[in-house]
């Protein structure tokens, strides 16, 4: 496949300034995708562009990935109903680095080069950026934004001078890495087409060249219409200390049929010859989840590496497909203690009542008497005390770790 056939296969095309995608196999171009560092880690919703620049590069074009410690500086307001609450520059540092590491993590053996805009920013003066920048962008088009609007207009919660300069500085590292890399793409999830923009005026006013966005839309999950990347617990993270790689796996695990058909396109690097086999396989056995289980397969060993990956299958057998505890290991132990109840050594009623699976010691009694409790695996029939590390599990879904 060409890029342009690549990106609409995948469902990868939003809003561009090219007037025809097919632009886009006839030069390669040297681009650039940013991420504002509201936060120590990306999200998956930042994943979905982040794997449509991974076929950029495979196509040839130069990838320049920035990390904003300018722009995080203020925190970008498109979206926000309200202010945002400044940060620190110590916790903005800190998230950079998070976020960096995550790009080296999300693109290697990959072609790119990271940038930080706090690099062209910090020894800017502000009358140099009114005459620079300010000078040249017009109140007509940042006005014209519907956020702006809705944050002017009756019953809005206002904004300042700050946020509403916001598209000002990122039109400003466009036109920074047109001039010092040769920039003249700009890629990005569809909620920055406005701020996009303003570097492709910047640079048609002040250098008379050329310059082009091209977005990737929102993902939504069909059955909730809900931006994806959220869980019922929040946002699901790349960093494995915000989201584990246990949780991670079963967020991908739990999409409906529909919304995975999408998913295994964007969030894998899988060819369409081999998703479509495995549509084919999954819709052939629904009941088994093929479908799902490859989708959570790739991006977990994408995000987490294939030891992660291994550890959490070998996790969520156990729990839910029949595996044996005997094929855990060591560390498939510690995840298992992040995402169920834990105990110290004791009875198994008293492990039951303490992890509330049994409301009384009673009831605890008749879980066991009735067939309902396993200890690895095993049914028991009567109370005892449990003397080594042991996963203790009521009906088909309710688990304590109990541990020695």
């Amino acid at each position: 496949m060409t890029l342009s056939e690549e990106l609409a296969w995948r469902g990868f095309v939003n809003q561009t300034t090219f007037a025809d995608i097919t632009d886009l196999d006839k030069e390669t171009r040297t681009f650039y995708w940013g991420v504002d560092p509201s936060a120590d880690s990306m999200t998956i919703g930042h994943l979905a562009p982040a794997m449509m620049i991974r076929h950029f590069i495979n196509h040839g074009h130069k990838a320049i990935l920035l990390a904003g410690g300018a722009t995080g500086l203020i925190g970008d307001p498109d979206g926000k109903k309200q202010e945002r609450d400044l940060k620190s520059l110590d916790e903005i540092a800190a998230n950079v680095r998070g976020i960096v590491a995550q790009y080296q993590n999300v693109f290697a053996g990959q072609q790119f080069e990271i940038v930080d805009n706090i690099d062209w920013f910090k020894d800017m003066g502000y009358l140099q950026f009114l005459r620079e920048v300010g000078k040249h962008m017009s109140m007509t088009q940042l006005l014209d934004r519907e956020f702006i609007k809705t944050r002017i207009g009756e019953g809005g919660e206002g904004i300042s001078y700050a946020e509403f300069s916001y598209a000002l500085i990122q039109g400003y590292d466009f036109l920074h890495l047109y001039r010092e890399k040769g920039a003249t793409l700009q890629v990005a999830g569809a909620d920055q087409w406005g701020n996009s923009i303003a570097g492709v005026s910047l640079i048609r006013k002040l250098e008379s060249a050329e310059a082009h966005v091209f977005t990737t839309p929102l993902i939504i999950n069909k059955a909730t219409g809900v931006k994806f990347g959220k869980s019922e617990s929040g946002a699901v993270w790349l960093d494995p200390a915000k989201t584990s790689p246990y949780k991670f796996y079963q967020f991908w695990l739990n999409t409906d049929d529909e919304t995975a058909k999408d998913l295994i396109k964007i969030y894998t690097m899988l060819d369409k010859p081999a998703v479509d086999d495995i549509i084919a396989k999954h819709e052939a056995v629904p009941s088994q989840r093929i479908l799902q289980r490859s989708l959570a397969q790739e991006v977990t060993r994408l995000v987490h590496g294939q030891e992660r990956l291994d550890s959490v299958e070998r996790v969520t057998s156990v729990l839910f497909s029949g595996g044996t505890v005997a094929a855990l290991e060591p560390a498939d132990w510690e995840a298992l203690a992040g995402e169920i109840p834990v105990v110290n050594e004791q009875t198994i009623i008293n492990a039951l009542v303490e992890a509330r699976l049994a409301s009384s010691n009673g009831e605890a009694r008749r879980l066991i008497q009735g067939g309902a409790i396993s200890i690895n695996g095993q049914k028991i029939t009567e109370d005892s005390t449990i003397t080594a590390t042991s996963l203790v599990k009521k009906g088909k879904n309710a688990f304590v770790l109990v541990q020695r």
